[in-house]
């Protein structure tokens, strides 16, 4: 019997099972009446909380494809070249320029170029570009409406009436970020906008750092252009006591025209100097985002004060404090989410659409029977799904693949370079240091033994000739201290540049 009951049950054929089956049965038509009364009755809230519910339900099961960002492991020196590592993290480039470059002109260079370079108006509307891009991709994960709005009238000469309508709608369409497509493109954005963000730092650095050069540069060849004025002035009257020793017979020929040849060294290098001053003031006006001007001077470059220490810090600080680096990073993270955009193109895209609204209408000849008022709405859930595509899809992930590879290496890269610009700024300051001392020691000596000529020959026991050797030597030596200290202030802009200071505001 009970064997006969389950067999009942299975077919169908039961009479108790057949009363379940129809009280089951009459149970949901029940619910799919009530459902279909509430979809389509023009109560509003209901529809709300129903369309709330699955777009919760939805997010709340999405996923985000493609791989989470990690930062890639780098190996990098444990020291700089020829410097111990710093007890203290301290670095020369955490000083804001304006401790690092103390004279009071080029500060104000520097201010006014950090205000009106073109280079640095463009860096920021990149940024400015890079933000309004990231609300395009952060705008597509929410809901887009729309709002619609018509109104007509009628009225004809053969029935004296008039007739109006007005309709109003609303229409409401929502992407579901299942698979974490639009999410994946608003952390490229973001990346990219913070990418943009430390471009205009590593602008603001070249920017500073090409003032700072152009400036000390200018006040070299200025030095240059005096030590050759000097020179001529001290030469004129050199020649001058020539042809009157000549006349009186005590000099030759010979000594005429070796006092002329130290003339015309320094005579001919004059207009030459000048051409290299002007050029350097129209390269800092051009900086400063003026057109062609003469450029203020501070301090001479013998009166500039060299820092008492530059100690570069920790080799492991140079990646959070160099700009491009952090900018190459960024653009990796970018890169990274792009393949998780990619990725998710393989999957369907689900949208929900919605719209509701109402018309009136009323007629001036049956007004009470022609008024009306109708409530319209409706929705509706669509999914796309490619089928074929021919390989473009995967073609699309393994481009997007290549493109991180490339940041990669280009973020590896970029780090090999800081390291090896900060080497070389740290030799070039080392060696520029002896250069510079070793040529103060040479014009000291030459000076002493221009003085000793001068003596000796106004004695009668040296010939003119020794003191013009040793004038035309003082001279040459003058002119190479001048360009080693110009270059020992410059290998200081330099290693500043390298080690990524001067950006901060």
């Amino acid at each position: 019997m009970l064997w006969r009951s389950r067999q009942g049950r299975r077919s169908g054929t039961c009479p108790e099972w057949a009363a379940d089956k129809v009280l089951w049965w009459r149970r949901v038509r029940r619910w799919e009446d009530e459902m279909k009364h509430r979809l389509f009755s023009p109560n509003i809230r209901f529809r709300k909380r129903l369309l709330a519910t699955l777009l919760t339900a939805g997010l709340a099961t999405a996923c985000t494809l493609g791989p989470n960002y990690r930062k890639p492991s780098v190996q990098i020196p444990t020291a700089y070249p020829n410097r111990q590592v710093q007890a203290k993290a301290m670095s020369y480039a955490d000083l804001p320029w304006w401790q690092v470059f103390q004279d009071p002109v080029l500060q104000s260079l520097i201010r006014t170029a950090l205000e009106q370079n073109f280079d640095l108006q463009v860096a920021t509307e990149h940024i400015n570009a890079a933000r309004a891009q990231l609300g395009l991709a952060r705008a597509s994960q929410f809901p887009q409406v729309e709002a619609n709005a018509g109104f007509s009238g009628e009225k004809s000469d053969e029935i004296p009436s008039k007739s109006t309508f007005l309709s109003v709608t609303s229409d409401v369409a929502f992407q579901l970020d299942f698979f974490g497509q639009m999410r994946r493109a608003t952390e490229a954005s973001r990346a990219q906008l913070l990418a943009n963000e430390e471009a205009r730092r590593t602008v603001v650095v070249t920017l500073v750092s090409d003032v700072a050069t152009d400036y000390f540069q200018l006040l070299s060849l200025d030095e240059q252009y005096r030590i050759a004025r000097a020179t001529v002035r001290t030469q004129l009257d050199s020649v001058n006591l020539t042809f009157l020793l000549l006349d009186s017979g005590v000099a030759s020929k010979l000594d005429v025209l070796q006092a002329e040849e130290v003339f015309d060294s320094a005579y001919v290098l004059i207009p030459d100097l000048e051409r290299q001053i002007g050029q350097e003031e129209d390269a800092i006006s051009i900086l400063l985002g003026h057109y062609p001007y003469p450029v203020p001077r501070g301090r001479p470059l013998v009166e500039q004060p060299f820092p008492p220490d530059v100690p570069p810090g920790m080799p492991s600080a140079l990646l959070e404090r160099r700009p491009d680096i952090r900018q190459a990073e960024q653009m990796l993270i970018a890169a990274n989410a792009e393949i998780g955009v990619a990725k998710a193109q393989y999957f369907p895209q689900i949208s929900l659409t919605g719209s509701g609204g109402g018309a009136f209408g009323r007629s001036s000849l049956f007004s009470s029977l022609m008024s009306s008022q109708t409530s319209i709405w409706n929705y509706g859930l669509s999914a796309t799904q490619p089928i074929f595509d021919a390989g473009r899809r995967r073609s699309n992930v393994l481009l997007a693949k290549s493109q991180y590879q490339q940041a990669l290496i280009a973020y590896q890269q970029s780090i090999q370079h800081a390291f090896g610009d900060v080497s070389d700024a740290l030799i070039g300051y080392q060696k520029l240091r002896q250069v510079r001392l070793r040529w103060e020691d040479s014009v000291a000596h030459l000076e002493e033994a221009v003085r000793l000529a001068l003596i000796q020959y106004r004695g009668g026991t040296a010939n003119y000739l020794q003191v013009l050797d040793c004038q035309r030597s003082l001279f040459s030596a003058q002119l190479s201290l001048a360009r080693a200290r110009a270059d020992e202030y410059l290998s200081v802009v330099q290693l500043y540049k390298a080690l990524g200071g001067g950006w901060q505001q």
